[in-house]
């Protein structure tokens, strides 16, 4: 059953506050190269990964960075982060991770889709924007469902070409 923390939901997910007693899957998450790879970035070491996570937890509390924990419905257990931030043009971008042995069930479709309902619905933005890297084929096949590519260009702290992907209020609701 989802707790009191529980920020949305969507039809096998909801979606909740990270708590520092997610560290051990928020590791499974950070640790996986095979997760963290197609982002490009490197994976984390246990220490690392427990920096990182009290790190989510206060700029949750005190930025317009909202990275929250991801549950199956039923099941407390993080299976996946997501959340919202603002990118370097201050724009409203979503973002997703997901642990490795929950791939292949539609997840990032569906916290997709949830996030860009949250953001139009509950935050009330009138443009929402996604960076991919553009080697990481199954975020790039999710992002193409629902948003148009706007841009390609350099990002220098991940070493890679990224994709902006944009998608407007008017072409949503």
């Amino acid at each position: 059953m989802p707790d009191t923390n529980m920020i949305f939901e969507t039809t096998k997910l909801y979606v909740r506050q990270l708590e520092t007693n997610d560290a051990a899957a928020f590791f499974e998450l950070m640790g996986n190269p095979n997760v963290m790879n197609p982002i490009p970035q490197k994976p984390f070491n246990e220490k690392e990964s427990v920096s990182k996570l009290a790190e989510l937890i206060l700029l949750e509390k005190s930025s317009d960075t909202k990275i929250w924990c991801l549950c199956q419905k039923g099941n407390n257990k993080l299976i996946g982060i997501c959340g919202v931030l603002k990118n370097d043009d201050k724009e409203d971008e979503i973002v997703y991770r997901i642990i490795e042995t929950y791939w292949g069930n539609g997840y990032g479709t569906e916290i997709a889709k949830g996030l860009i309902d949250y953001c139009f619905v509950t935050m009330k933005s009138n443009l929402i924007t996604a960076d991919v890297c553009i080697e990481n084929v199954k975020s790039v096949k999710i992002l193409n469902k629902y948003f148009t590519i706007e841009k390609e260009f350099f990002n220098p702290e991940d070493n890679c070409i990224d994709r902006r992907y944009v998608l407007k209020r008017e072409n949503w609701l």
